[in-house]
């Protein structure tokens, strides 16, 4: 196959494909070094058209592409969306409606996360070539072997989606992978704005020097990061966040003193430039640090509760064939055990219905587990 890479051919692919009900998409980018990922190839497909697309392509104008991404009347079909809706979302589509065929295994019962291999090798009966996979993909020109990897991503997922998607509604659960696509086109989902870097981390202290020190770093770290196209970790880890808000390192020595920062990073060009900034948030932490409010508990969720928990949410995942994942976490669970109105999914909509109610029913006592030879039954208690 051969890649598009003049705006005729793209213009003529998406002219073909614009009244299609769906188009499977999936893109082959690099970032291990770079903060922003950079995108070598996009693939598409509906069940009678298929294209490799390259952006990196001299004077290749992306906009009818983005505008089929765009289109209400066409679903967007990825698996594993979050990467490549990110990509898409900086170059102004947010694909909508979206159809994400790993969110919709782990409700048809395919396990947590399935990868798309297994997942083609189970509803196609095709095992794919992935020595492809890891290849540099900003290097042109690309190999069959590359091509023939990157267009099979997408032509078998255009099969895929029509036999899952009425699997599910077969099985009445179609409008629960509706509510999850929801989240995965929210656009704060991808926003970068560095001032909100710090919300995507947890902070251990709620007093204001703390936070206002904690909040500036995670700022700045973003900053750093985006102006230098570098991944976050390279300019400093999590940890490091933490333990700066803790200490509040204002000069070279005391940057040197702490476990989680780079040697030598206090007397660099970084160093000194989250020096300064610290210096000058300290000077009023109170206007700096963001409104928290402590947690309302700090007490543990009872283990005995939490372990009744999740075999219930086995027992009910299992019997449902529904990944476990996708009903309820650990921590919805901890909640849970602390609080019959606990804030969670797990007890709304679809999962509530699901587990929620047994789960809180289990919890007054209303509900019994029993062992019927390697299987777990949940029985109502009269």
């Amino acid at each position: 196959m051969t890649p598009i890479t003049t705006n005729d051919a793209l213009v003529q692919f998406c002219s073909d494909v614009a009244s299609a009900p769906f188009i499977a998409v999936d893109t082959e980018f690099m970032r291990e070094t770079t903060y922003w990922p950079k995108l070598c190839l996009i693939q598409a497909a509906t069940p009678t058209h298929e294209a490799i697309i390259d952006p990196q392509a001299d004077g290749l104008d992306l906009t009818p592409f983005l505008d089929i991404l765009r289109d209400p009347a066409i679903v967007k079909v990825f698996h594993a969306a979050r990467q490549d809706t990110e990509i898409f979302v900086k170059l102004g589509a947010m694909p909508k409606p979206m159809f994400d065929t790993q969110v919709a295994a782990m409700a048809a019962g395919f396990g947590d996360q399935v990868a798309y291999d297994g997942l083609v090798r189970q509803m196609l009966k095709i095992d794919l070539d992935k020595g492809s996979r890891f290849t540099d993909w900003s290097r042109r020109p690309l190999s069959d072997a590359q091509l023939t990897y990157a267009i099979g991503d997408v032509t078998h997922l255009a099969a895929l989606y029509p036999k899952l998607r009425d699997r599910l509604a077969r099985e009445g659960r179609l409008d629960w992978v509706t509510s999850e696509m929801e989240d995965l086109v929210n656009p704060e989902l991808y926003d970068t704005t560095p001032d909100k870097a710090w919300k995507r981390l947890k902070p251990k202290k709620y007093n204001a020097k703390y936070l206002a020190a904690f909040k500036a770093t995670a700022v700045w770290r973003e900053q750093a990061a985006q102006d230098r196209d570098q991944p976050r970790g390279r300019i400093l880890k999590d940890e490091a966040i933490d333990e700066i808000a803790t200490q509040v390192p204002t000069d070279v020595e005391a940057f040197n003193r702490l476990r989680s920062v780079p040697k030598g990073f206090g007397g660099s060009r970084l160093g000194l430039e989250l020096a300064e900034t610290l210096k000058r948030v300290m000077l009023d932490p109170e206007a700096h640090a963001p409104k928290m409010d402590r947690p309302a508990h700090n007490q543990p969720a009872p283990p005995s509760v939490v372990e009744l928990l999740k075999v219930l949410l086995k027992a009910k995942s299992d019997n449902a064939g529904v990944a476990s994942k996708l009903i309820a976490n650990v921590a919805d669970l901890e909640k849970i055990a602390l609080s019959d109105a606990a804030d969670v999914d797990a007890l709304k909509g679809w999962r509530r219905q699901l587990f929620g109610e047994d789960a809180l029913k289990l919890k007054r006592g209303e509900l019994a587990l029993v062992l019927n030879g390697a299987r777990v039954e949940v029985v109502e208690i009269e």
